[in-house]
């Protein structure tokens, strides 16, 4: 493999990781919970897109777009059980914690009762065209419409939390939550709202990944070990660090791929988060996030 599909083979995974890690980061910056049910949502979302070209339409728009759809309705689920009833408890930090990561283990045994074992695989979302630009650069339907698909989702969310009344007051609990709600930002109904968009954001990757590979009751376990590690490393609370981080361990994903072998890629990117987290503890680019603190 040539450097130029390298880097392609990188920036494809660093589109996937990032929707991940930036709604891992938004749900911590805006409500100071760690959202451990996100492999459950991505699971689900896989499902959801299955069941859409199983028994309806195999067309990529509409399959996309029922992942979305279940990703969110399930982060709005996460949010009724493990975030209204417990937010304002002492300890919420850890509460939420243990909450979501006993629904996301609820949640993989229903998903496998229901499903079984055996893994469900996705059509081609965006066909099976390629363009050959050069001997070494070859542009698959998959990896064009994953990061076309990736930007356009994510550049509607962040022009939604720029423009909208909602999308101000999750900016408003991102930079102050306190003083968010002093100002009367209902905590409860902005959480709603964060647990969906960051729902849906996982959707869309789950729908994109599972294209590839393969959608099981466990997939979204992997995904969300390195969607967390990307928000680690990029700094929770940072949507430019979970990019710059998401790019950063994409690239070393496709290289260790290309040279060592895939089953390295998890040590090789933990190598690299632990270098980076000496060097910079709060992350690549964390907030200093003394509200919270105090």
């Amino acid at each position: 493999m040539e450097w130029p599909s390298i880097l392609l083979s990188g920036i494809t995974l660093a589109a996937i990781y990032g929707l991940l890690a930036i709604g891992i980061s938004i749900t911590w910056s805006s409500l100071g919970m760690v959202n451990m049910a996100y492999g459950l949502t991505f699971a689900a979302s896989g499902y959801g897109g299955w069941l859409m070209a199983e028994h309806f339409s195999e067309a990529g728009v509409l399959v996309i777009l029922a992942g979305i759809v279940t990703g969110a309705l399930i982060g709005v689920i996460v949010c009724l059980i493990a975030f209204i009833p417990i937010h304002d408890k002492p300890n919420f930090n850890v509460r939420g914690l243990i909450a979501t990561l006993a629904l996301s283990l609820i949640g993989t045994q229903l998903l496998l009762m229901t499903f079984g074992p055996q893994a469900k695989t996705l059509p081609p979302l965006f066909g099976e065209w390629q363009w050959e630009m050069t001997e070494e650069l070859i542009l698959t339907a998959d990896q064009v419409g994953t990061l076309l698909s990736s930007l356009l989702l994510l550049g509607l969310t962040l022009a939604w939390m720029k423009g909208s009344r909602r999308g101000l007051e999750i900016r408003a609990m991102m930079m102050n939550p306190y003083g968010a709600a002093i100002c009367g930002i209902g905590v409860r109904s902005t959480g709603i709202y964060v647990m969906a968009i960051t729902g849906a954001l996982a959707g869309l990757g789950a729908v994109l990944l599972c294209q590839t590979y393969f959608v099981s009751p466990f997939s979204g376990l992997t995904p969300m070990i390195k969607g967390v590690s990307v928000a680690l490393c990029g700094g929770l609370g940072s949507v430019s660090g979970a990019l710059i981080a998401a790019c950063i361990l994409g690239l070393v994903e496709a290289l260790t791929t290309a040279y060592l072998g895939g089953q390295y890629v998890l040590i090789t990117q933990f190598i690299v988060i632990i270098v980076i987290l000496l060097i910079r503890p709060r992350g690549i680019a964390g907030m200093l996030d003394k509200a919270r603190e105090a």
